[in-house]
């Protein structure tokens, strides 16, 4: 299960809204606790992929390095990632999860119909390695 905060959502689907007709992207940071991830911060990546941002997303390692340093700084973790799906349903795709490698962590999923956030939706990368790996459907709870 993936908790989050009201606001929190509200940040990650707007961020979706923002780069409209372009997929944002961005890292969950929070903390696990028998078996629930807990979202505490949401952090917004630029979208480096160049060649079709309109449908593909990717996060520069070197940006994901600062963020895992400043996640340590605030005693949190990664816990997992969000991207948009313009004028697309919000579940995952085949390159989705070909691109998916943090088993374990939560991947969540806005729709944006015409500019604005519709659905959104988590999924859980399981599996014992890259060969085995899959999404689970995962449950969405909103905190206060």
């Amino acid at each position: 299960m993936l908790k989050i905060g009201k606001s929190l959502l509200q940040e990650l689907r707007k961020h979706g809204e923002e780069t409209y007709p372009h997929e944002c992207c961005g890292v969950l940071l929070g903390e696990v606790s028998d078996g629930q991830r807990r979202v505490c911060a949401v952090v917004r990546c630029a979208n480096a992929r160049a060649d079709s941002p309109q449908d593909r997303y990717y996060i520069d390692p070197r940006e994901l390095l600062r963020i895992q340093r400043e996640a340590r700084e605030r005693e949190l973790d990664v816990i997992g990632f969000y991207h948009s799906h313009p004028d697309h349903p919000a579940r995952w795709s085949q390159t989705d999860l070909a691109e998916a490698h943090w088993l374990g962590c939560s991947y969540v999923i806005t729709s944006v119909n015409e500019g604005r956030a519709a659905q959104t939706n988590s999924f859980l990368l399981n599996g014992g390695d890259e060969e085995q790996k899959r999404f689970e459907d995962e449950p969405l709870e909103l905190e206060e």
